[in-house]
């Protein structure tokens, strides 16, 4: 078969894969582990069951990549974050509303629900655990930079810690309801505190 027979055969396959890996993503933010199967991914990407089990046998094989891919959108929304921003100290307020959206998008509502499956399930927490140490040290580079912050001051460090932790426990807050009203309330006694810490600890000129 010549190159040029199978290069739009690949590209097909390619996308066929990808498609999957996207309704499969979607279904965890919307129905949640327990409700997203191969059957039903295969049916929201309108893909043949035959054709699903080609590229994913089990699934097992399906969420394993499906959580390969979630980590790297995150990472991606996180670089594009930081790309917005590559002038210098962004203002804090911006910042925490960058990080903020990190933990309130559906890429952390299917994100929760795969933490939720491996904390009973042994063979998930084996894959997630590296996956989510990579989007966490991506945040935290996002925080630090987008701060202009010293990442050798300890106590820096720890605030930038804590904004992260504070970040993804108002998106958890948001699971259920809208939180955006209670969000902006905190967020904006974050953003006063925070200031004042980063001036203070910054050195003078």
């Amino acid at each position: 078969m010549s190159r040029t027979v199978m290069a739009p055969q690949q590209d097909r396959s390619r996308a066929t894969r990808e498609r999957l890996l996207e309704s499969a993503v979607t279904l965890l933010s919307e129905t949640g582990w327990n409700n997203t199967t191969v059957t039903t991914v295969a049916a929201h990407a309108g893909v043949s069951r035959g054709a699903t089990q080609h590229h994913f046998p089990t699934r097992d094989d399906l969420f394993t990549a499906a959580i390969e891919h979630m980590t790297v959108a995150r990472v991606h929304e996180v670089r594009t974050a930081l790309a917005i921003h590559s002038g210098g100290r962004a203002p804090v307020r911006e910042v925490l509303d960058s990080l903020v959206g990190l933990y309130t998008g559906p890429l952390f509502k299917a994100a929760l629900q795969v933490w939720t499956a491996a904390a009973v399930d042994p063979v998930v927490r084996e894959h997630i655990i590296p996956l989510e140490q990579t989007v966490a040290r991506e945040a935290f580079r996002l925080a630090s930079t987008l701060l202009n912050i010293d990442r050798e001051n300890p106590r820096l460090r720890a605030i930038v810690a804590a904004t992260l932790d504070l970040g993804r426990g108002l998106g958890l807050a948001n699971i259920l309801t809208d939180d955006a009203g209670r969000r902006t309330w905190v967020l904006d006694a974050w953003c006063t505190e925070l200031e004042a810490i980063i001036t203070a600890e910054s050195p003078t000129p």
